[in-house]
């Protein structure tokens, strides 16, 4: 009912435009010639007083072929590519007919010899309004009535087309025969036939209304319709979709009331129900302020139950969302954003991702939220952000809350320098200043007594200072320096003490108490660095086909750090850990290595502070590129040419602690990239541990390995161990495609950077963000794209590998039929994870789309034909089978 008085309102809106003095025309041709009318004075109190508003005095018409004047008549015939304009009525018509005397204009067509098709209709508009085209058209600008055969105009989305439209003295628009139909050509595939109708200026009362597809009458119809024509948002019922599903039974899915409060927020109230009694409610409601801001809630709420009628599995989940975004131009200096995402562990996978069945969100571990606000201080030496944030973790049951952190950042200053100097700085004036803070008010709580005096009781709060120092200079040309300092400083009003309890085989267990109240602790710590760029002899080659030149470039750096011992008892932050031996004596714990065993206070604050042992180490890092040079292929010239990074940021680190009491010498990590072709790259990391493994005996009986302190030249190896290593690459098959799904992601943020996020386009960019196939197009025959991962550890001696494979892909069975997937391999169970295929059909103005789950725990499928056009969004068939019907 509501989408039918829409349809009739946009029409009546085209034909009310037919008033006095005014139709409808379009054209981008000059005016040729302008016929003045006679101006003698007339006695006015003769005339018809709606005379005042016709054709009044001056009219400009045009024709290509000929213009021909009947004065007996007083009759004007424009023949080819006529055009008639007064006022801001504009007329084109291969064919017009201006009768003065009755003040009548007629405005045709006309038959194509050779092609036998009806060319040159009418085409018609007034002032701001839209174009109209029409097989025929009559106006009256003495009666200010008009009549127009075969109309088609696009209105806001819609079209009309056909049928016959009069429009009366008393503005009354009498419609017969009128088609309204989202598919934009002249004869539509579909669309809502209004066999006969009368709009007035506050209603619409209409005959038979039913639609038709493809010409053919359906029973969709309704006999008589009465309509209040309103300016203004309404409100209405929202009428359910019915279905069956094996387990929960037959139900009403989204139920409900849509309030249309006003032009800046609306809210819709949905609820679905089923006969074993399993119900879903939700409330969703936007809001939007141009150019300023916009966002959505929703709050969902699902009660299941599943199981032989008394023995029921009974569930009860929620979620909570909230998105807001805010123009960047609404008030520069100043940004606030909202992401929320709040839901009970198994929301998603009772519900089946709010029934949108999408693998990765059933399948998640974990949701992350942020309300955030920050403003540039000072003008722009002061940054100042805040923010309330959650992260959850479904497969635990935890939460950790943040509330909320706050961070007062100051940008570098050189306090020693001036604006006014001349020449280049003194050593003095390159020293740098900076500064930041801190503060974080947080909970990490199991969700089920977040809300409890126990939860609450974990709060943990804190504020963290950073003031580091720093000058940069230049030695030698090639060689660059930089020394400095970092001072760091922790508040916490919490802290802890742990009591231990030892055990006759020498073992200990300890319990931790959290205690109320303000401790501050300090450090800080002294470094240097230096580092340059060596560049290898450029290798050229001569008879290696297209590679002309091989290019290599490192990048060593080497740097020194130092730091007191903070762990020292003596400073307060670190604390010996005591017990009672067998006698009630307090002894003092010693590790593995017979070290005493410390702990620190602040191990469980909001903010446990950089507190580590006496410093003394060298750090070292060697970075290459490697470069090679071709002949490029798409230069005609033959002199072009392109670089290939063969080796991409391959780099080598590690430390030496001159005062570490074991494990002088750390891990040597290594990390880089190599592109081979376009499509092609490979990045890759790992590890190296540079001390030997021993065996731990029982007796004579092997247990495990152990490090060792020895390194390995000392035990006659030439390398170290391999630790860990990993690389993944990705391969698309056609750029073209992966280029399209680019281009989207890119549109649909560049609106969002532009105007702020919508619901509907933060939906958009998840979904092509996420899923490769979420962005169809049938312009691109096929694409195949698989990403491939692998790891592997060697812990103690205990080695894992880890191999991830997921591809996916499309291709166009004709022109119209397009065919998706999206699947994996899972190595360690050898099969297939969850597959999903789709298949999509472009019918014009609908869509066909048919997905398919076909095996795993959300066995499912569905098949949709809904209209493209987002007016009647609302105007499909599905025919759905859920996961629930499998028996999970």
């Amino acid at each position: 009912m509501k989408l039918l008085s829409n349809s009739i309102l946009l029409f009546s809106v085209i034909l009310l435009t037919l008033n006095v003095s005014k139709a409808n025309a379009f054209s981008a041709y000059s005016l040729q010639q302008v016929i003045q009318q006679d101006t003698t004075k007339k006695d006015t109190s003769k005339l018809n007083t709606k005379n005042n508003s016709s054709l009044d005095k001056k009219v400009e018409y045009k024709a290509r072929d000929s213009i021909r004047m009947n004065k007996a008549g007083n009759i004007i015939y424009m023949y080819g590519n006529a055009r008639v304009i007064y006022g801001d009525f504009e007329l084109d018509a291969d064919y017009i007919r201006y009768d003065q005397k009755n003040n009548i204009i007629f405005a045709s067509g006309r038959i194509d010899p050779k092609t036998k098709r009806y060319v040159g209709k009418p085409i018609f508009k007034s002032g701001a309004e839209g174009t109209a085209m029409a097989d025929s058209l009559y106006y009256n600008s003495a009666t200010t009535r008009a009549k127009v055969f075969g109309v088609f105009s696009e209105q806001e989305g819609g079209f009309f087309s056909g049928g016959q439209s009069k429009k009366q003295a008393d503005d009354e628009v009498h419609i017969k025969n009128m088609m309204y139909s989202t598919c934009n050509l002249p004869h539509p595939h579909f669309g809502l036939m209004i066999s006969k109708g009368i709009a007035t200026e506050k209603t619409i009362i209409t005959g038979p209304v039913y639609m038709k597809i493809e010409d053919v009458s359906t029973p969709f119809a309704l006999p008589f319709a009465f309509f209040p024509k309103q300016n203004k948002r309404t409100s209405g019922v929202m009428l359910p979709t019915p279905g069956e599903d094996a387990t929960r039974g037959f139900f009403l899915q989204n139920f409900g009331y849509y309030l249309g409060l006003n032009d800046y927020w609306d809210a819709k109230f949905l609820g679905t129900i089923y006969t074993n009694g399993s119900y879903e409610t939700s409330l969703q409601s936007n809001y939007t302020k141009r150019y300023k801001f916009n966002g959505g809630i929703n709050i969902n709420y699902a009660s299941t139950r599943n199981g032989i009628q008394g023995l029921e599995d009974v569930g009860k989940n929620f979620r909570i969302g909230w998105n807001h975004s805010q123009n960047p131009n609404a008030s520069p200096g100043s940004t606030f954003t909202a992401s929320v995402n709040l839901s009970s562990s198994s929301y998603y996978k009772a519900t089946a991702a709010n029934a949108t069945y999408d693998q990765r969100a059933i399948a998640q571990n974990s949701s992350n939220s942020s309300i955030a606000y920050s403003k540039v201080l000072g003008g722009g030496l002061f940054n100042f952000s805040t923010a309330l944030s959650a992260t959850q973790d479904f497969s635990a049951g935890t939460i950790a809350l943040q509330l909320p952190t706050l961070n007062l950042n100051m940008s570098t200053i050189s306090p020693f320098d001036t604006k006014n100097r001349t020449g280049e700085q003194k050593w003095y004036q390159k020293i740098t200043v900076g500064y930041s803070l801190q503060g974080n008010n947080n909970i990490n709580t199991v969700d089920s007594i977040l809300f409890k005096p126990a939860g609450l009781r974990k709060l943990q709060t804190g504020f963290s200072h950073t003031i580091p120092i720093g000058m940069n200079f230049t030695l030698l040309k090639y060689l660059t320096f930089s020394m400095g300092g970092t001072y760091n400083e922790v508040w916490n009003f919490q802290t802890i003490n742990k009591r231990f309890t030892t055990f006759t085989d020498g073992s200990y267990t300890s319990r931790i108490d959290t205690i109320s109240g303000f401790k501050r602790g300090g450090s800080y710590n002294l470094s240097t660095s230096m580092s340059t760029k060596v560049y290898g002899k450029t290798k050229e080659f001569k008879n290696l086909g297209n590679i002309k030149q091989l290019r290599h470039v490192m990048t060593p750096s080497v740097s020194f750090t130092y730091s007191p011992d903070f762990t020292d008892p003596s400073k307060g932050i670190y604390k010996i850990a005591e017990a009672k031996d067998a006698n009630g004596n307090i002894v003092n714990l010693r590790d593995g290595s017979g070290n005493l065993l410390k702990y620190s206070i602040f191990e469980q604050s909001a903010f446990p502070g950089s507190f580590s042992g006496k410093q003394a180490a060298i750090g070292f890092t060697l970075d290459n590129t490697t470069e090679l040079k071709v002949r490029s292929k798409k230069d005609t010239t033959g002199t072009g040419e392109k670089k290939i990074p063969i080796i991409q940021g391959l780099s080598f680190s590690g430390s030496y602690n001159f005062l570490a009491t074991r494990r002088k010498l750390s891990d040597i990590s290594f990390s880089g990239r190599s592109q081979f072709t376009d499509k092609l790259g490979i990045t890759y990391n790992g590890t190296f541990n540079p001390y030997l493994l021993r065996d731990s005996l029982n007796g004579k009986v092997f247990v495990q390995k152990l490090e060792d302190t020895r390194y390995f030249w000392q035990g006659g190896k030439f390398f170290p161990r391999l630790q860990s290593i990993g690389f993944s690459f990705d391969y698309n098959f056609n750029a073209d495609a992966l280029k399209k799904k680019n281009e989207a992601y890119d549109k649909t943020k560049g609106q969002i950077e532009q105007q702020g996020m919508t619901p509907l386009q933060s939906e958009q960019l998840n979904a092509v963000n996420r899923d490769p196939n979420a962005f169809v197009d049938f312009n691109i025959p096929w694409n195949f794209a698989f990403s491939y991962r692998f790891d592997y550890t060697n812990n103690l001696g205990v080695s894992t590998v880890t191999n991830t494979l997921n591809f996916n892909g499309d291709f166009n069975l004709t022109p119209k039929w397009k065919f998706t997937f999206n699947s994996g391999y899972d190595f360690k169970n050898q099969g297939l994870t969850p597959m999903t295929i789709a298949i999509y059909r472009d019918l014009h103005c609908w869509d066909m789309s048919v997905n398919w789950i076909p095996y795993g725990a959300y066995k499912s499928y569905s098949v949709t034909i809904k209209v493209k056009a987002s007016i009647l969004q609302d105007l499909k068939l599905s025919k759905r089978q859920g996961f629930y019907s499998t028996g999970y």
